[in-house]
């Protein structure tokens, strides 16, 4: 895997660059010197192309389910053949080669220019975002019409490229990770994509160790022999990773529940609160090394709650610090001993929401966290309207305070404020400020609180959850997806999940990385990743000693590796449709879904009016001749 590097040198023109990767799951920089796998120039002649060609197939706003239905008769087979074309196209400007494995990821980016278009020009932002929206319905139609899965997976959707932006190539990226990037919902959830999301997670597709650029399949999926799955690398897939996180998310929160449970009156140190407070340093340490790696899109919701988390944790462990600086027994230990307590007992709601974050795998909690995303994103609306209203109500009652020139109810009038916003406003203490102006203007303070301003705030959380649970499976499946990206962007070769990375940081970084020779320390830190992860490596090797043999038994019956004999298929192969007559009974009687009823009757129609005029034509000429 490629190492991580801090990127410099952001002007306006990269910042246009990465304006796609403000969304993004986990940016990570590429290194440089990985190239495109197709020059950058002739994968931007092939987005062009597609815009040129959507442009043309969408030339006026339309119903948006003419080009979201199956069959449309907008992106007919033909527009869907001519997309698919657009990689192979000679000319003075153009060169002769194949280039249709990038025509997916191209339409992703049409689809991101599309939506930049509907920001600049507003007045066409309706037919625009239509635009974008066959960019992406193209993408899927083309990833689940690929027949040949190694194609689809490892050249379609995999194989990163650039394309040129103000002269200059962008940072490689593959399909899969601009679509996470873009929201892509209609992509994410094609079965194509899910299965090379799949295979990522399980570690069946791996980075190429000389080319970190391209992915191929595991050497070992089909080998069972237990010892050759015992292998420390192995802890790069996603699945093993996950399981580690949640593993070491429930030691943390034991820790936790251990150390708020067992209160040392004397403020001694005890082992459990020691453990607490080097995993917090080791979550501080990973937090910080990704922020420096990354830049500042490392930023995120989850970042930002995790560091406060931490944040309290270590003015908890600061405070205990200073308390066993004074001598045991005195007024100035107990103190900071209580408030040691105080901000470790404060943060429990966060360790228990924080658990929330590696639950997300699982769908009935990964559901909840993009519902929870976007009411918090759809509450910054809320929060600046309230804003701008509080100052207002502040600055004048602040204003009746001062008419004596002496300050004197500050601290009631925002209590009074703030209780008015949690809908508990006491209207009769107000009798006696600035009568009768305080009194009125706090129930108008009080109606625009409670009726106007709560109000939209429950409309925009209504909006929000209803337009996530209509699309539940499909926001599901791109957090699934977001979640497997993240650890496939890992930002290191060697797999040292937080509080281990004390253990990178301290054993291996500091005294061996600066003088040992690479293929030396890579040996180390394998040696030293088995033994860390040597309990949960006895598991996985025989989980996938387990998965080879079915992988080898699917093959031997020319089905797909993940393939599995459900309940239905059980007794296939005991029956014969085509001989019992059931197939052209079958056949004989379904009715015809992909045309619509009218259609299908104008279609006869016009067969038998040209019939009848092949009919005429013929009598004609026969009487013509008699």
């Amino acid at each position: 895997m490629v190492r991580w590097k801090r990127l410099f040198d952001w002007d306006h023109r990269d910042h246009r660059r990465w304006h796609d990767e403000i969304q993004s799951l986990l940016p990570s920089h590429r290194d440089p010197a990985v190239p495109s796998a197709i020059p950058a120039k002739e994968v931007t002649l092939v987005a062009l192309r597609l815009k040129y060609q959507i442009e043309a197939v969408i030339p006026c706003e339309l119903p948006e389910e003419r080009i979201t239905a199956p069959h449309s008769n907008v992106l007919t087979p033909s527009v869907i053949k001519t997309a698919k074309s657009a990689g192979k196209v000679t000319g003075p400007t153009s060169s002769s080669d194949d280039h249709g494995a990038c025509v997916v990821y191209c339409l992703l980016i049409v689809k991101h220019w599309f939506k930049m278009q509907a920001q600049l020009e507003l007045w066409d932002a309706d037919l625009h975002n239509l635009r974008a929206t066959a960019c992406e319905v193209l993408a899927k139609l083309l990833i689940e019409q690929e027949d040949d899965l190694l194609f689809l997976m490892q050249e379609m959707l995999l194989k990163r490229y650039s394309f040129v932006v103000d002269g200059e190539e962008t940072i490689p990226a593959n399909a899969i990770e601009k679509a996470v990037d873009l929201h892509a919902l209609r992509v994410i959830a094609s079965s194509g994509y899910q299965k090379c999301i799949s295979h990522l997670w399980r570690g069946w597709l791996v980075q190429d160790e000389d080319d970190p650029s391209r992915f191929v399949d595991y050497k070992l999926k089909t080998d069972t022999s237990y010892w050759a799955h015992l292998d420390p690398d192995r802890m790069r897939v996603p699945q093993y990773q996950n399981a580690v996180q949640i593993i070491v998310s429930l030691i943390f929160l034991g820790l936790y529940t251990g150390a708020i449970n067992t209160i040392n009156p004397s403020g001694d140190l005890d082992i459990v609160e020691g453990l607490l407070y080097v995993f917090t340093l080791g979550f501080i340490c990973d937090e910080v090394g990704k922020f420096y790696k990354v830049g500042r899109f490392y930023l995120g919701f989850w970042n930002v709650f995790n560091s406060t988390l931490y944040a309290f944790l270590a003015v908890s462990f600061i405070m205990r610090c200073i308390a066993l600086g004074n001598f045991q027994g005195t007024a100035e230990r107990e103190k900071y001993n209580t408030l040691s307590y105080n901000f470790l007992a404060f943060s429990a709601p966060m360790f228990w929401m924080r658990l929330m974050l590696y639950l997300d795998g699982f769908r009935f909690f990964g559901a909840m966290l993009v519902v929870l995303k976007v009411m918090f994103r759809e509450s910054l609306i809320f929060f600046a309207l309230l804003l701008v209203v509080l100052i207002g109500f502040l600055q004048a009652f602040v204003g009746m305070d001062q008419v004596d020139n002496n300050l004197t109810a500050v601290q009631f009038i925002v209590t009074e404020m703030a209780n008015g916003i949690m809908g508990s406003p006491e209207f009769d203490v107000w009798d006696r400020f600035a009568p009768p102006f305080g009194l009125i203007l706090y129930y108008i303070y009080t109606f625009i609180i409670t009726v106007i301003l709560l109000n939209v705030l429950i409309a925009l959380y209504n909006s929000a959850y209803e337009d996530i649970t209509q699309n539940a499976i499909d926001e599901y499946l791109a957090l699934f997806s977001q979640k497997t990206i993240q650890f496939v962007r890992a930002p290191d070769e060697n797999v040292f999940i937080a509080p281990f990375n004390l253990i990178e940081i301290i054993c291996l970084s500091i005294p061996f990385e600066w003088w040992m020779s690479k293929q030396s320390y890579e040996r180390l830190n394998d040696i030293v990743m088995g033994i860390i992860y040597s309990p949960l490596l006895v598991v996985t090797a025989y989980t996938e000693q387990q998965t080879a043999r079915q992988v080898k038994f699917n093959r031997s019956r020319h089905e797909s590796d993940d393939d599995t004999i459900e309940e239905w298929e059980q007794m296939l192969d005991q029956t014969d449709f085509e001989g019992s007559g059931w197939h052209k009974r079958v056949e004989d009687s379904k009715p015809n879904v992909i045309q619509d009823n009218t259609a299908i009757k104008v279609e006869k129609l016009q067969q038998q009016v040209a019939e009848l005029m092949e009919m005429l034509k013929a009598r004609q000429q026969s009487n013509g001749g008699g």
